[in-house]
């Protein structure tokens, strides 16, 4: 019997499995690409959305008759956007561009040369490292980021030296595309560029990926350094965002070169003036190369500030105060006087008209003194002002029941026991309250306190107040702002110093602006109190918000007009704010006012208070002196007009301003030629 082979059942049997795993294998392609092709499509075709945010020009600041304050100033640049360069084709653009442009090479550091060395020489630092180093770097127990500092840890100046000026030059540009942000435009160059530069860069391009030859914006300031402190400063686009907010502001759209307003007005309205970036979506491959941009959004400027101040007001209050501190120090010898303050302000809706402070400085190479700008000064220094104060005293005598209309105190010198006399400059014999404003009777406002803090006062006996004496007339001057912030539209405002004694006698010492101390804006605000009959107006520099134009020198449409803003009312009687007007009146136009000799002759009915307060040199020669400092007066004036229907108030602060009995009424003076600026240009405008 012939035996079957046994080959061809195999075989049929190989056949068989063979078919099977290709009909598994059928049936997998099948599924991948019926149930998941279009994922994995999906997968092979995906791209990345960058978004980025391109910078436009901040908004402008203008004065209240539309006079440009702040403006951008175009100038030409070079930039880099980095659009997925590798380092060494970052290396050839800036070896190519190094030989078009000046880079200043003054701001590398050791670290960028060490960098550098490694890029330039890579053979040469792995040589710095040895052959047991490579074999734990091998093994995993060296990383990268150890063996990297290894290297540059052992470079000398003997291998920077290698460096060559020409390095160094492509060094300087090489530092700046390093820095930049993937598709964020980063600044090469845009300080000093040459017309050559900017044609060459221009015309070499098609060479230079990602590189522009664009215009670039800068501050430029119309009144030069006039009121510069108070409009602030932005940061440049080397220095991008500050450290300490990178990402409070990327999180709002900021790239981190971005350049934002870093201090007072442009800090405060950085959202207002910034404007509307132009948006653009970067999308790229799945290996990261740039596949199109498409521009979403285009960029729109910032607003427009529109500023409560009258330019050429601020500018003649400023020489005002230039001339006349010079005249003090020259005439008077008063070596402590350095600086001076003058706030004008809209009594009844908290327009700031002027806000203007100048301080001596000595030039430290030609060692000449100078002017600067002190105008923050005004919210930010604080100082004891003497006699200005004593209309909050008066009605806080008559909220608390002190006093009343036509209360009469004698003008004698009061003495407690183991306290200097004190007394008013002179003895003004028996007055009522009115009279007492007029000639500046400390005694007066002495007895207000003791009647305030329920004394019982014996000449030469001890004095006892209640312990809610310095709370009850703190409170009470608050109201007025005094010794609390005004709510100005400016960071960084002062309350001021309160002092911490409960003795009797600082109490009498309060009441007469010699012991807490005030800014000349909270000054400001209080006689703004007294004129507009009892209101605390918020003062603010920023009068309106309005849309950018496309026609730089049209206005454009206003967004928003800031409403002046009661913070509160005064709480008292009609009559007795009455009395104290009168009293401010006969200050500057009776015979016997402090005031009168400067002012009677005012064709515009002025009232006010001027103040002298005895205080302790605190400014910046504090550190010659010890522990103690010499005594100083500081000289203040509040005013407003015209005083039947007030339509500008004032506040003037001069500290430290002589010693010993040398005044040379520099408030009052300032006062007076500032008041009848106003007035003047007034008249010249209607005219």
């Amino acid at each position: 019997m012939t035996k079957k082979s046994p080959v061809p059942v195999r075989v049929n049997i190989i056949f068989i499995l063979v078919f099977m795993l290709f009909s598994l294998l059928v049936l997998r392609l099948g599924i991948v690409q019926i149930v998941h092709g279009e994922n994995y499509q999906r997968e092979i075709d995906r791209k990345d959305d960058i978004t980025v945010h391109n910078p436009v020009p901040r908004g402008r600041m203008l004065d209240r008759h539309y006079k440009i304050i702040v403006d951008n100033e175009a100038k030409n640049a070079i930039t880099y956007t980095n659009e997925g360069s590798s380092r060494e084709e970052m290396l050839r653009i800036s070896e190519d561009l190094a030989k078009l442009i000046h880079q200043d090479t003054n701001r590398i550091r050791q670290r960028d040369q060490k960098d550098f060395w490694l890029i330039k020489y890579p053979e040469l630092g792995d040589q710095l490292i040895s052959e047991k180093e490579m074999e734990l770097f091998k093994k995993k127990k060296l990383n990268d980021s150890q063996l990297y500092k290894l290297k540059l840890d052992r470079i000398t100046e003997k291998e920077l030296s290698q460096l060559t000026k020409s390095d160094l030059e492509v060094l300087a540009v090489f530092r700046e595309l390093s820095n930049g942000y993937r598709f964020s435009p980063q600044m090469i160059k845009n300080e000093g560029v040459t017309r050559k530069e900017f044609a060459m860069v221009s015309e070499h391009l098609p060479s230079l990926p990602g590189v522009n030859a664009t215009v670039d914006w800068a501050r430029s300031y119309h009144f030069g350094k006039t009121l510069k402190s108070v409009l602030g400063v932005v940061s440049s686009s080397k220095e991008g965002l500050p450290a300490d907010q990178v990402d409070d502001y990327v999180s709002k759209g900021y790239s981190r070169n971005d350049r934002v307003g870093k201090s007072y007005l442009e800090k405060q309205y950085e959202d207002v003036l910034l404007g509307k970036k132009e948006k653009v979506v970067h999308i790229t491959d799945k290996s990261g190369n740039l596949v199109d941009k498409v521009l979403v959004s285009k960029g729109q400027r910032g607003k427009d500030l529109i500023l409560s101040i009258d330019m050429e007001l601020q500018k003649k209050v400023e020489k005002i105060i230039e001339d006349e501190l010079k005249a003090a120090k020259r005439n008077a010898g008063t070596y402590l006087l350095d600086r001076a303050y003058v706030v004008l302000m809209d009594p009844f809706t908290g327009e700031v008209l002027t806000m203007a402070g100048k301080r001596m400085v000595r030039d430290s190479r030609t060692g000449t003194i100078e002017m600067d700008d002190d105008a923050l000064g005004n919210i930010t220094t604080t100082y004891n002002v003497g006699s200005a104060i004593k209309g909050a005293t008066i009605l806080t005598g008559y909220k608390t029941g002190a006093i009343t209309p036509k209360t009469k105190f004698d003008d004698k010198p009061i003495k407690i026991q183991a306290t200097p006399l004190k007394k008013s400059y002179d003895y003004l014999g028996i007055l009522d309250e009115v009279d007492a404003l007029k000639k500046s009777s400390n005694v007066y406002m002495f007895h207000t306190a003791i009647k305030i803090g329920a004394g019982n006062y014996r000449y030469g006996e001890p004095l006892s107040l209640k312990p809610e004496t310095f709370n009850a007339i703190r409170n009470n001057f608050a109201v007025f702002g005094l010794g609390v912030r005004t709510g100005i539209d400016l960071p960084n405002e002062q309350s001021g110093f309160k002092g911490s004694s409960t003795l009797p006698g600082h109490a009498l010492d309060l009441v007469i602006g010699q012991y807490d101390t005030y800014s000349s804006m909270q000054l400001a605000q209080y006689v703004s109190a007294v004129a507009n009959g009892g209101y605390r107006m918020q003062p603010h520099i920023v009068k309106e918000i309005r849309e950018p134009q496309t026609h730089e020198k049209k206005l454009g449409p206003l967004c928003q007009s800031i409403q002046p803003n009661v913070l509160n009312s005064i709480d008292a009687k009609k009559e007795w704010l009455e009395r104290v007007q009168l009293g401010f009146r006969k200050v500057m136009s009776e015979s016997g006012g402090t005031g009168a000799s400067y002012f009677g002759s005012a064709p515009y009915s002025p009232a006010g208070k001027t103040g002298t307060a005895e205080a302790f040199y605190d400014g910046p020669l504090r550190s010659n002196f010890g522990k103690l400092p010499p005594e100083v007066m500081n000289l203040s004036l509040v005013a407003y007009a015209p005083s039947e229907n007030p339509e500008v108030a004032m506040a003037v602060l001069v500290p430290w301003a002589f010693q010993g009995k040398n005044d040379h009424k520099a408030n009052l003076k300032i006062g007076r030629k500032v008041m009848d600026t106003y007035f003047s240009l007034k008249h010249s405008k209607k005219n």
